[in-house]
């Protein structure tokens, strides 16, 4: 079952407290409205991030498909920081505090009897709200929002093995109570995992941080971290 990640958002400290209304005027395109927005948003096009430059020296990268592209986007933010004269830490630690992902189960879904098989103490479903099924898991700690169609949104994740271990512990468990069909399964594995549509983030609307371990667990599940 492939697995592919399409938002990383991860955050560091540059060190010291920055001036955003100098910098807003150093980084072109950079939008900065404190009345709407404490921080400072700069979007990248290569590669094809967002970052958020807050006044106490924090920064958050959104937007990112992979842990190399958090990086280079933070190098690049920096870099530009010191040809602007501001003072920032050379090689600041990043962290990881979610990634986002999707998938496909290759089997239609009744999300109705999913609901009841999973427990309702542990699901969220009105789909009178939204389409989809919340199912929250605690180890590893990851949220997955599952759709009819048998396509799912995996989220809350800090590395990518935690997302395989949800992924295959769902799998296994509509498996088991015979909510999947092998049949299908199989034939739709090799399609593509497309995004269901969802609700836009907290942060940004239209972009999610990125592990520093990219292990991949040894099991049936695969992670494209193509860009």
């Amino acid at each position: 079952m492939r697995i592919r990640i399409e938002n990383v958002v991860a955050s560091t400290s540059l060190g010291l407290e920055l001036d955003l209304i100098t910098i807003a005027f150093q980084l072109d395109g950079a939008e900065y409205d404190p009345a709407q927005f404490p921080g400072l948003i700069y979007r990248m096009k290569d590669p094809k991030t967002a970052i958020l430059l807050f006044h106490s020296g924090k920064v958050v990268c959104t937007g990112g498909k992979s842990s190399s592209q958090v990086e280079r986007s933070i190098a690049t933010i920096s870099a530009q920081l010191r040809k602007g004269g501001t003072k920032v830490e050379r090689n600041p630690k990043i962290e990881i505090q979610n990634i986002v992902a999707t998938s496909d189960l290759g089997s239609e879904l009744d999300l109705n009897i999913v609901a009841v098989t999973l427990g309702l103490d542990r699901v969220e479903y009105e789909p009178e709200q939204f389409p989809g099924l919340v199912y929250r898991i605690n180890e590893p700690r990851v949220v997955l929002l599952l759709f009819s169609s048998g396509k799912m949104v995996c989220t809350g994740a800090r590395r990518p093995r935690d997302l395989a271990l949800a992924v295959e512990k769902i799998r296994h468990e509509l498996q088991s109570a015979g909510l999947l069909s092998q049949h299908e399964s199989t034939e739709r594995r090799a399609a593509p995992a497309v995004a269901p549509r969802r609700r836009a983030t907290p942060i940004l609307p239209d972009v999610p941080i990125l592990p520093e371990d990219l292990e991949v667990l040894e099991s049936p599940v695969t992670l494209d971290v193509s860009t």
